[in-house]
């Protein structure tokens, strides 16, 4: 654990008793949804995870301190604020500690947050990646750097379907990023279930991942994305996406 975050006093108890928590981004709160429903959504995130047995903890930056667990005033506070919230990668968590200055991570800066609190699960929508025409653009995003040297597992219904997912996958495996099939032996889309691209590793349990993940972490330091499609029934076909 780093004195450089702040952890909740419920994040804190449960990192201290060995507990399970599950890192939080809050740029989807602050730029996806609009307000009050981006609230809403985000403390439903949290009760859904207290329920399943673990600890949520959102992460942000709240006066220029490091946060992981923010109490419900300081998601209200990200939400009501909205797209006028700061948004947080990795290069601007510097900045942001020096200008004592708000703002939410985004999935590379919340990796960051949650490694140094010593919290290796992080649950997310949908990770960026190379997006269309990179090869002449370089917009490549910095999530998929931070999956290559953080030890965190980012659990995720796969990368956004605006990207170029062939070559999300093909500058994962250039970072030698493993990227874990849940329940799927397909990349999922984020919307979609399918992409038509196959995956060469498949887990169908917790225990198989969290095995995995022992291993990868005996090895080196990398991050490990978990593809976990959306259910059936949620999700939007990837030809009407297109």
């Amino acid at each position: 654990m780093s004195d450089l975050v702040l952890t909740s006093s419920e994040v804190a108890v449960a990192l201290r008793d060995n507990r399970p928590v599950v890192a939080l981004e809050s740029t989807i709160i602050a730029h996806g949804m609009s307000y009050p429903a981006n609230v809403a959504t985000a403390l439903e995130v949290e009760t859904l995870i207290r329920e399943e047995g673990a600890v949520p903890a959102t992460v942000a930056v709240i006066g220029g301190k490091l946060h992981a667990g923010l109490a419900a005033d300081e998601i209200e506070h990200i939400g009501r604020t909205g797209a006028g919230m700061p948004k947080l990668s990795t290069r601007d968590l510097a900045y942001a500690m020096f200008a004592r200055s708000d703002g939410a991570t985004t999935v590379a800066s919340t990796m960051q947050i949650a490694a140094r609190a010593g919290i290796r699960i992080f649950a997310t929508g949908g990770i960026g990646g190379v997006h269309r025409g990179a090869g002449h653009t370089f917009d490549i995003s910095a999530d998929l750097t931070e999956l290559s040297r953080t030890p965190v597992a980012v659990v995720s219904a796969g990368a956004k379907a605006i990207l170029d997912l062939p070559l999300t996958l093909e500058w994962l495996e250039t970072l030698s990023v493993p990227v874990v099939g849940y329940g799927t032996d397909e990349f999922p889309a984020f919307y979609s279930r399918s992409s038509g691209l196959p995956l060469h590793i498949r887990c169908d349990t917790p225990d198989q991942v969290a095995g995995l993940l022992a291993a990868q972490w005996q090895l080196g330091s990398a991050g490990v994305l978990v593809a976990n499609p959306i259910p059936v029934e949620h999700e939007i076909p990837s030809a009407e996406i297109a």
